[in-house]
């Protein structure tokens, strides 16, 4: 895992690091994250990246959920490990949109526009809320399903050639 991965790109953080406790783990991941997304002003593309605060659970925000967290049904969350072990990412992975490694496009969710930033090469996704004078970061979470890196390059693929009238 993780060939030549770009210069950029921080390590995992490993929950064997951490003795095999998890609230010592949960810390330092939440440490991580509150120096990319609380503590500091991170921007996309020229615009501020704001933070989804609320509802706040056990102090953290719920962004920080999302990213270390799968499920649909909010309250029934459970922690990922492969998430959780990339929670130095996404922050990278926004600052480096330009890298030929990150593939950016827009889509629709319902009435929101969101940003996806894909690095392929290690089937990460990144996904922004669009709201016009700031973006949200909305979620980072692993693809694994071979099926659904097919449709991400799918869609990637049609909103380049919707932009450019290319193939």
């Amino acid at each position: 895992m993780m060939t030549n991965a770009p210069n950029w790109l921080p390590p995992l953080v490993l929950f064997g690091e951490h003795g095999g406790d998890w609230d010592a783990y949960l810390n330092a991941i939440y440490a991580y994250f509150k120096q990319d997304f609380v503590d500091s002003q991170p921007v996309f593309q020229g615009r501020r990246l704001g933070l989804k605060r609320h509802p706040q659970t056990h102090g953290k925000e719920a962004t920080f959920w999302h990213m270390i967290q799968e499920g649909a049904i909010e309250e029934d969350r459970t922690p990922d490990f492969r998430r959780c072990e990339r929670i130095r990412w996404p922050r990278p992975i926004i600052e480096h949109d330009t890298d030929p490694a990150v593939k950016v496009w827009r889509n629709q969710r319902g009435r929101e526009e969101r940003v996806c930033l894909w690095f392929e090469q290690e089937n990460y996704l990144v996904i922004l809320a669009d709201r016009g004078n700031y973006v949200l970061p909305w979620t980072a979470y692993l693809v694994e399903q071979p099926h659904r890196q097919r449709k991400l390059l799918k869609e990637y693929e049609d909103y380049r050639r919707s932009r450019t009238g290319k193939g």
